[in-house]
């Protein structure tokens, strides 16, 4: 049987590294889609159609279609280079919200993430996953926590990286992208009814795995 396992949240929330933990614990696919946003506002910035100033969604739109992104494992491939390091950039952060407002951005990545989901049993982590991507998925949750435990999380992984960064600037903008996620008109973020809520404020990541884990097992019937 095919399982879809959809994980909604709030940025810095730790929703990759607990969706690489299942794949890895249950043996199915990840798929990072929130890289995949990243990709596209990668290429879009490298393009200029896009800064803190403007953006110009016509041109983004035009280029769609050049756009080829593959994952590889941890990997993250853009038109054939390696930006695994390059989508994670404070830069890339501050513009991310903005391509993924664009209505035919969500529909082209959109689109690539059910193809990859109806072929075998995938867990996907992003903003949409649980309410547009895949609304029949057996099992969602939604991850949050307060805002300063998240900008911390996101200001220290950043320093270990070597980014020159401070933590008012890496709070302001996660805060920003909390109301921008929220609010946008296409697919916003959103807690689905069927979700089941986790705030890891003050969990450890043995105590969210465990728990995760039993909720799965109970759920799909994993062994």
């Amino acid at each position: 049987m095919v399982y879809q396992i959809a994980i909604d949240g709030f940025s810095s929330t730790g929703k990759s590294t607990i969706a690489k933990q299942i794949a890895n614990t249950f043996n199915i696919l990840y798929v990072d889609t929130g890289a995949m946003y990243r990709c596209v506002a990668l290429y879009a910035l490298e393009q200029t159609f896009v800064s803190d100033a403007h953006i110009d969604t016509d041109k983004i739109i035009e280029q769609l279609d050049r756009i080829d992104i593959d994952m590889q494992g941890s990997e993250v491939f853009l038109n054939g280079k390696n930006v695994s390091t390059k989508i994670r950039t404070l830069e890339v952060a501050n513009v991310v919200s903005k391509v993924s407002t664009i209505k035919e951005v969500r529909a082209f990545l959109v689109s690539a993430q059910q193809k990859m989901g109806a072929r075998k049993s995938v867990v996907m982590d992003g903003r949409d996953i649980g309410s547009v991507v895949f609304p029949e998925a057996q099992l969602k949750l939604f991850i949050t926590a307060k805002p300063k435990v998240r900008a911390l999380r996101r200001y220290e992984e950043l320093q270990a990286k070597g980014d020159d960064v401070n933590f008012e600037d890496v709070l302001e903008n996660l805060t920003s992208r909390d109301q921008m996620d929220s609010s946008r008109k296409e697919s916003p973020l959103i807690e689905c009814k069927d979700s089941v809520l986790i705030d890891n404020s003050n969990l450890n990541a043995e105590e969210q795995s465990s728990m995760i884990n039993a909720l799965i097992k109970q759920r799909l019937n994993f062994n």
